[in-house]
């Protein structure tokens, strides 16, 4: 059902459409654009692409991996289930991610990530860091991921109908992953494509040689895709993704397991179905529309509490859009809804979790949410070396606290603007204002749980405002590439939980949604490579620096809001001899990040007298990769990596902090997982 707020402002909101410049006549393409995807224009200097050859290279196995040379982006977690993504120091639930146009949203447990995606499955991952054009979706207040699957014509060889590829893979530190995958052509340009994926780890062992419990997982994955081209300008495809990961976790499996602790089993699920359309049309205008849904589980075995118990997240919605392309301008003009559910209940015997439910005769905790969006974005080729894009979208947020009756609604526009100038050939200037808008959403599904009469929601709750400038320079030409950017962000009115209950006002819960103050980050990226015959050269320098309230932010203390940093750099150089043999070798370097303040929330509640400095000491990891064909064609694919080369201790920078630095006994236990140490991985993929 479409959310009060949404049936309110409906007619308000078709301003956007009336926007739509009335010349779909001409069908003629922008002067320097082809008929392609259209050319982003804000915030264009930070975005990243992550093709195929990339993922194959690195033998890419989780976010980690995925996102090891894209600057902006850090991933924290150290174990696949617990991996949490970071955009310029915002968590992912402040992202738009979607896999093929569907979503991925909500938090199962604010200990384990929210992003989950078998990289054997991708064709490219796209990277947009900060608020960017209207086309961006719904809260992307940090910025989007776009993950692509695989096509099944696209894996055919030249003249053949079928096929399949088949994968054996083996770690060092420690287990191994098996893949297939199988393709044929249907008809024409339409297929079907269908791939498994099995992935055993064991515990792995960090820098200093220790074995980690509470590390090792098992991963099973279904996945099975059909369509193409239909002819006359349509495009179809559908798709179904089923994953499935258990093991054995502490409590907190993004935290170490001390030794006398217990480990407790959990099991994530996650089923995704989608449907794509696209037309192409000789009038101009072409139309995409996404349909899906989506259900993640989560369920933890504590049996030494209360027992079994789960948490969902079901989603469903569409995006249909249209692109108009006529005399120097490429419209794309639409409208977007999504509806969620997010439960968490007790599954075990009541009589185990009588004594921990505030409520014994629930059981069971429920919110909705619906979202609806309409938007509109304009580039314009002014004239040759000048390139305009200007936007604009309305949206509407309603969510439903519906075992306890209570709810939220907010509404808004959000604009953005940017020209990219052409000034010298390769050498072109970028500047860009974003602003976007997100209301209140479902919340964590281990925290709907609450005391009846208590307030979750703040009666004063504002939606999240945030306002993106970006400038920079990029020159690209004869093999150089180089650019430069600043950006500033800052969010107003930022929503968050924070730890704890202030006793002065006995109406909240422990868990109370409120405006908490403005997130600002501020920082640079400066990137260069050169290319030249076989040979490659390409690095990054990275510096952001994010705050609350002008404190610096940490994984612990602004869970679900961001974590910190230190500067950054990395080099890669490859050497690809010919199209059968290729090296890479990459060293990744985080300065150390000292002095961070923690622990105010406890400060405020009188919980300790005073804030505590914890430090991120710093680390430098190398990595080795290479590929081999034998037989010079990819019938058979030989790869090696290297990672951790030189079994570096260390802890990832994006994970929470180490508390236990502060000698305090209460505060030991918090601290993320170390980082794997040296592991080798090799790969044999053969193709039929």
């Amino acid at each position: 059902m479409i959310s009060r707020v949404a049936v309110r402002h409906l007619l308000a909101s078709t301003v956007l459409f009336a926007a739509v410049p009335a010349f779909a006549q001409d069908v003629s393409p922008p002067r320097g654009e082809e008929e392609g995807a259209a050319i982003t224009v804000v915030g264009a200097l930070t975005d990243v692409a992550i093709d195929r050859e990339e993922i194959e290279l690195t033998q890419a196995n989780d976010l980690t991996d995925l996102f090891r040379k894209v600057p902006s982006v850090a991933v924290g977690g150290s174990l696949g289930i617990a991996q949490k993504i970071y955009v310029r120091g915002l968590e992912d639930s402040l992202l738009n991610v979607t896999i093929d146009g569907a979503p991925q949203r909500g938090t199962l447990f604010h200990h384990v990530g929210r992003v989950t995606i078998e990289p054997e499955l991708l064709e490219s991952v796209e990277v947009q860091a900060g608020a960017g054009e209207a086309t961006s979706g719904f809260g992307a207040i940090g910025g989007a991921i776009r993950f692509r699957t695989r096509d099944p014509v696209d894996l055919l060889r030249e003249g053949r109908d079928y096929g399949a590829i088949a994968k054996a893979g083996w770690f060092s530190n420690d287990g191994y992953k098996l893949s297939g995958t199988a393709y044929a052509r249907l008809f024409g340009d339409v297929g079907i494509l269908g791939s498994v994926v099995h992935v055993d780890r064991d515990d792995f062992r960090d820098g200093d040689g220790d074995t980690l419990r509470g590390t090792g997982a098992r991963q099973q994955l279904g996945f099975v895709k059909l369509g193409g081209e239909l002819g006359g300008g349509h495009r179809l495809t559908l798709s179904y993704e089923h994953r499935d990961e258990e093991g054995e976790f502490g409590q907190r499996p993004n935290w170490p397991v001390r030794a006398n602790d217990r480990l407790f089993p959990v099991e994530g699920k996650r089923q995704t179905a989608i449907a794509n359309y696209g037309l192409a049309t000789a009038a101009g205008i072409d139309i995409e529309a996404t349909g899906y849904w989506t259900r993640s589980e989560f369920t933890q075995d504590r049996a030494d509490r209360w027992g079994l118990y789960g948490a969902e997240i079901e989603s469903y919605g569409f995006d249909a859009r249209a692109r108009i392309r006529r005399a120097g301008h490429d419209v794309t003009v639409g409208a977007e809804y999504r509806d969620d559910r997010v439960a968490s209940q007790y599954l075990g015997d009541p009589a185990m979790w009588q004594p921990w439910a505030w409520d014994p005769a629930i059981g069971r905790f429920e919110e909705t949410g619906s979202l609806m969006g309409v938007y509109i974005q304009d580039r314009w080729r002014v004239v040759e070396p000048l390139l305009l894009s200007f936007g604009a979208r309305y949206d509407a947020y309603d969510v439903d606290l519906v075992t306890y009756r209570d709810g939220t609604d907010s509404d808004g526009f959000s604009v953005n603007g940017g020209a990219t100038l052409d000034i010298a050939p390769g050498l072109s200037l970028n500047a860009g204002y974003a602003e976007a808008f997100r209301g209140k959403e479902i919340g964590d599904a281990f925290t709907l749980e609450k005391r009846p009469g208590r307030q979750s929601l703040s009666p004063t709750l504002r939606p999240e405002r945030v306002e993106n400038v970006e400038g920079g320079v990029k020159y690209e030409l004869d093999g150089i590439t180089a650019s430069a950017v600043y950006y500033r962000t800052t969010i107003k009115d930022v929503i968050l939980d924070q730890l704890g209950r202030t006793f002065s006002q006995p109406q909240q819960d422990a868990v109370f949604y409120e405006n908490v103050g403005d997130f600002k980050a501020e920082g640079f990226e400066l990137r260069a490579g050169y290319r030249t015959g076989p040979f490659s050269i390409d690095g990054y320098y990275n510096h952001y620096d994010s705050r609350l309230n002008g404190n610096r932010i940490e994984g612990y203390e602004q869970i679900a809001l961001g974590n910190s940093v230190g500067d950054n750099w990395a080099i890669s150089a490859g050497y690809d001899p010919s199209p059968a043999l290729g090296f890479r070798a990459t060293v990744t370097t985080y300065q150390d990040l000292n002095d961070i303040e923690v622990l105010f929330r406890e400060s405020e509640l009188g919980f300790i007298d005073g804030t505590r400095f914890i430090d991120k000491p710093g680390y430098t990891v190398v990595d080795l990769f290479a590929r081999f064909q034998p037989f010079g064609t990819d019938a058979v694919e030989l790869q090696a990596a290297v990672y951790n080369l030189f079994d570096t201790q260390y802890r990832a920078h994006a994970s929470v902090g180490d508390y236990a630095q502060l000698g305090e006994p209460d505060y030991a236990i918090v601290q993320g997982l170390p980082e794997p140490g040296r592991n080798v991985r090799l790969t044999a993929a053969f193709r039929f």
